[in-house]
């Protein structure tokens, strides 16, 4: 143990710096530089951080897909189209039991391969569809917990900017990520149709059909429904069609993207230069975030594998004598914890590097490459529980923010099922890692 004392001490640091309330980016480089100090470490062997910031974060081109992606969901949260998709949904299964809350959980779906964006799809769903939902009877526990979740897809369905990410710190191919993301997101999809389909068999009085005050003919919903699905369907193809046919890269599929939803606001008469300009400061403020703390992550990674910390990280999470499934099972015990408290930036850019030399020392029986596929999707879902778990899951403050008349509490408990629903579906992803490999293995990726 003394030979882990600065480790240690360096990740009671990080903890203590987090909680305190500073900036995250800056607590890693802060911490990272201290202890350097502290530790006598050569000034001169931090000026490898510095040749790492340059060539891993500032020069990545892979990087360079984010703030466009970012952009491309901004873009089209304000063009509209996914208000209208929403709208045209509800209108069609308005009449039956739980039939606006299988529009939600539909529109989550689309939006997340569309836009990716978790503040925009929770807070445009929650403005949308949780007022008609509650002012019909909807059991406010179920309305909450399906819009969070929900909106919370796009983080692990591609686009999505975890799934970069993950792809840089683990060195693998983004585009096999975002194909192997495919299985899972509609595992999690269709986990959460068949809650709602349990809830309308059993208790069919917690989501009652909605009765519909100007009644439409069949044949004008449903055109409407088709002509408001082509536009996301579109871009949707234009961005991971071209990824998976090999004609472009992520990041060469993400300026398809961008441009895309700029036509479809410019279609919609929504783009103005008011919304362009907001578009491209959230975007700024969004990617500057990531990169800072990516910066900070890359300085405390390394003084934090100079002091000892991955020999110490190894021998904790590689059991003697165990499983190779007991370490990853442990590991992802871990993560789920650290999701109660930190955001999924912190931990992907914090925990990945370290704990990432120990799932390639383990032997599942696949190849390497596809071990940390399967384990970065793994991850990913594991982390996107990081926004439901209370006290600080993002989906759950987005949301309260625009139902203001909802206690937290009742939030929090509409949360649960659908945590519960995702470990389930993590579970699953463990158990049978082709749910994650069959779709790249099948495409030659």
């Amino acid at each position: 143990m003394n030979d882990f004392i600065w480790p240690i001490a360096m990740l009671l640091g990080l903890m203590a710096g987090i909680f305190a309330g500073y900036p995250v980016a800056f607590v890693l480089a802060g911490v990272g530089i201290i202890f350097a100090f502290a530790a006598d470490i050569p000034v001169l062997f931090l000026s490898i951080g510095v040749q790492r910031i340059f060539s891993g974060v500032l020069t990545n081109w892979l990087l360079i897909a984010i703030p466009l992606f970012v952009f491309m969901g901004l873009m089209l949260e304000r063009s509209g189209v996914a208000e209208r998709l929403l709208r045209s949904l509800a209108t069609l299964f308005r009449s039956l039991p739980g039939g606006y809350a299988f529009a939600v959980a539909l529109i989550g779906v689309i939006m997340a391969a569309s836009t990716g964006i978790i503040g925009a799809s929770v807070v445009l769903m929650g403005m949308m569809a949780l007022p008609p939902m509650l002012q019909n009877g909807y059991d406010p526990k179920v309305s909450t917990g399906l819009i969070a979740a929900s909106g919370t897809l796009g983080i692990l369905i591609p686009p999505s900017v975890m799934l970069i990410i993950l792809g840089d710190q683990l060195s693998i191919s983004v585009g096999s990520l975002f194909i192997g993301a495919v299985g899972p997101g509609l595992l999690l999809a269709a986990l959460y149709l068949g809650y709602l389909i349990l809830i309308v068999l059993r208790s069919p009085e917690r989501m009652p059909p909605i009765a519909q005050e100007a009644p439409s003919g069949l044949g004008e919903v449903v055109s409407r429904l088709a002509f408001d699905l082509v536009l996301p369907i579109v871009l949707i193809l234009s961005v991971l069609g071209t990824i998976v046919a090999g004609v472009a890269t992520p990041t060469e599929s993400a300026a398809i993207g961008a441009a895309g939803a700029m036509l479809l606001a410019l279609l919609s008469r929504r783009l103005d230069w008011r919304t362009l300009g907001q578009a491209l400061s959230d975007s700024t403020r969004t990617t500057a975030m990531i990169v800072f703390v990516m910066i900070g992550a890359t300085i405390f990674s390394l003084v934090f594998r100079k002091l000892g910390g991955d020999k110490m990280i190894v021998d904790l999470f590689a059991l003697e004598g165990a499983s190779p499934y007991a370490s990853l099972l442990l590991i992802m015990f871990v993560v789920f914890l650290l999701g109660f408290f930190l955001e999924w930036v912190e931990i992907t850019l914090v925990v990945v590097p370290i704990v990432a030399p120990v799932i390639t020392g383990l032997d599942f029986g696949l190849p390497k490459d596809e071990v940390l596929a399967w384990f970065a999707i793994a991850l990913a879902v594991n982390l996107q529980t990081s926004f439901l778990t209370p006290p600080f899951g993002y989906a759950l403050f987005y949301l309260r923010g625009i139902a203001k008349d909802v206690p937290i509490t009742t939030i929090y408990k509409g949360v649960i099922p659908f945590v519960v629903l995702q470990l389930i579906a993590l579970g699953l992803i463990i158990v049978f890692p082709g749910i994650t490999l069959w779709l790249p293995e099948y495409l030659g990726r």
